[in-house]
């Protein structure tokens, strides 16, 4: 899988998607992220990407060309599922959809920044609109850099236990069961003795229990409740 993170702060990602998991996935070769600087596609000699908006609007708007140059010179090296815009008024992410981009070959993720991009990217250019909550970020970063990493994380290979990520909270809708590790007991904090049985089919009826009681008490939401 390829990702092309679009950004006017490209520093605020590069760190992010050369560490753990992320790295791993590029190091290994199943994944290529690649940040790109929307200041170097502007025909701007100050290299601005923004303008005052139509209206008498607050706040800044970033412009047409320069999105608009970027994303055509991608697509001229390749073709993408998805070209996703990540908007506070999108659509919500969730696991779901992270499984359903994690089958994709190519995906383009413009950061929004000021006070939104021009809409005429979001009708023309944007397949796809993705918040990652309701609520206002200063900009698209980290919404970006939540969607690669949860991603990422679903292609086969990347990590060590593949059966890590399908035992993940939501991917059967429920939250996960608690996880314990040694010692058995700490302080007196006991781990669940069924955990100690050996006995599996046991062990799975305890972890669904589980799941069902904290899903219900802590989101119900999932349950229709």
């Amino acid at each position: 899988m390829r990702i092309d993170i679009i950004t006017v702060l490209p520093e605020m990602l590069d760190g992010f998607v050369n560490t753990s998991i992320l790295a791993r996935a590029q190091r290994s070769g199943l994944a290529e992220i690649h940040v790109h600087n929307l200041r170097d596609y502007t025909t701007n000699k100050h290299r601005r990407v923004d303008d005052y908006p139509f209206g008498g609007f607050a706040g800044m708007v970033m412009q047409c060309q320069p999105i608009d140059a970027c994303i055509s010179a991608l697509k001229a090296e390749r073709d993408y599922d998805e070209v996703i815009f990540t908007s506070p008024d999108g659509e919500q992410f969730n696991q779901p959809m992270a499984n359903g981009l994690s089958l994709a070959k190519n995906l383009i993720i413009l950061c929004g920044h000021y006070k939104g991009i021009d809409y005429r990217i979001r009708e023309h250019l944007i397949t796809k609109e993705i918040s990652i909550g309701d609520y206002v970020l200063t900009g698209g970063e980290l919404a970006a850099a939540v969607i690669a990493d949860a991603v990422v994380r679903l292609i086969p290979g990347v990590l060590s236990d593949e059966q890590s990520a399908l035992s993940d909270s939501f991917q059967d809708n429920l939250l996960a069961a608690p996880v314990y590790t040694r010692p058995a007991d700490y302080k007196g904090w006991k781990v669940p003795d069924i955990l100690l049985s050996g006995h599996d089919a046991k062990i799975k009826e305890w972890e669904l229990a589980q799941s069902l009681e904290r899903t219900r008490r802590l989101r119900p939401d999932l349950l229709g409740e």
